[in-house]
């Protein structure tokens, strides 16, 4: 049996990685490495937890001499790599702990799987997910591609970066079979509400202002979850090693432009008049070294692993609010922050 670690697992893209991975590939037993910080969230998994080809590991990857026994106990044969510090405002507000996860934690990663394979590569492979945000800033046209050189801005884009570098770095210089993603924003259900949809989703419901950075012109390009899990597992599978791969939604709206949609799209699920919600709608001094635009070219994935999003926005949006709003016990936990006491009821020590 195949055994593939995942870390950050119970986080937002993970979980849906997680899920995909033990559904469909049942001769695979799947290891989901997750530290639960407060974006980590066991509950996002309740419908397979009991699954035979699927274990939940509770651990640190800036814990290094944890990172290589785990990985002597267990022999693992791929490694799907999100675990990381991803929100930028925190990253403004504690840049060291990006620095740790993101940078120390991956060359953890690297170092324990290197050392256990042992230079036998066959049906081996690490796996590393990155962001777009590590190509900095666009202007008004263009798109970034997976030639485009890195222009962090961030201490989070900075910390992505430098592990983008080393994964390839081990690549090169060890001969690591490593293959790397580089994806837009993404959205969709089981999304901690600091990120921006199920943040004014939940703010909308409760009738509170919504935060708009600047004068809200900054155009980012949105990629469904769901759709992301299966690039990933294209990727995973049939990606050329040392290559990058880009994941784009083809979905660029300027933030105002979506706020203002999903005002619409919430007055319409409340039964509010047309306009109510756009009322709480209140703009804020800008982020820090806030990129004015994203843009993904996703051709070489398309065109190589024959990878499409399968959603347009707005019919993506629509099902994202359908399914916060049918799942108001889970917002309303992660935000309370009960969801903590899941993990104690179901993985206390007995």
């Amino acid at each position: 049996m195949k055994k593939i670690l995942i870390t950050g697992g119970a986080g937002f893209i993970g979980s849906h990685v997680v899920r995909l991975f033990v559904n469909k590939y049942p001769d695979y037993q799947i290891y989901n490495l997750d530290k639960l910080t407060y974006a980590g969230n066991l509950e996002n998994l309740k419908d397979i937890e009991s699954r035979s080809n699927y274990t939940f590991i509770r651990g640190d990857i800036v814990d290094g001499e944890f990172i290589q026994a785990l990985f002597k106990r267990h022999q693992f044969d791929g490694v799907i790599h999100l675990a990381a510090e991803s929100h930028v405002d925190r990253s403004i507000s504690n840049p060291m702990e990006f620095i740790y996860t993101n940078i120390v934690g991956t060359v953890n990663l690297l170092n324990a799987a290197r050392e256990i394979w042992n230079e036998i590569y066959s049906n081996k492979r690490f796996y590393h997910i990155s962001t777009d945000e590590v190509y900095g800033s666009l202007g008004d046209s263009g798109f970034f591609t997976e030639s485009t050189p890195y222009d962090p801005h961030s201490p989070y884009s900075a910390s992505k970066a430098s592990s983008d570098h080393l994964v390839r770095a081990y690549h090169d210089t060890f001969g690591m079979p490593t293959v790397i993603s580089n994806c837009s924003n993404n959205y969709g259900p089981f999304q901690f509400p600091e990120k921006l949809l199920p943040l004014f989703i939940h703010n909308i419901r409760n009738n509170r202002p919504l935060p708009v950075y600047g004068k809200g012109l900054n155009i980012r390009d949105w990629l469904y979850v769901e759709d992301h899990a299966r690039a990933i597992d294209l990727i995973y599978h049939d990606g050329k090693l040392g290559n990058t791969y880009n994941i784009g939604g083809n979905n660029e709206w300027k933030n105002i432009d979506l706020i203002t949609k999903l005002c619409e799209i919430m007055d319409n699920k409340l039964g509010r008049q047309k306009g109510e919600s756009a009322k709480l709608i209140t703009y804020v001094k800008d982020r820090a070294g806030h990129d004015l635009r994203y843009a993904i070219d996703s051709s070489k994935l398309q065109r190589a692993l024959g990878w499409e999003p399968s959603l347009v926005f707005e019919e993506g949006l629509e099902k994202t609010v359908d399914w916060y709003l049918a799942n108001q016990e889970w917002l309303d936990n992660v935000t309370s922050g009960e969801y903590q006491k899941y993990y104690t009821a179901q993985y206390a020590e007995r």
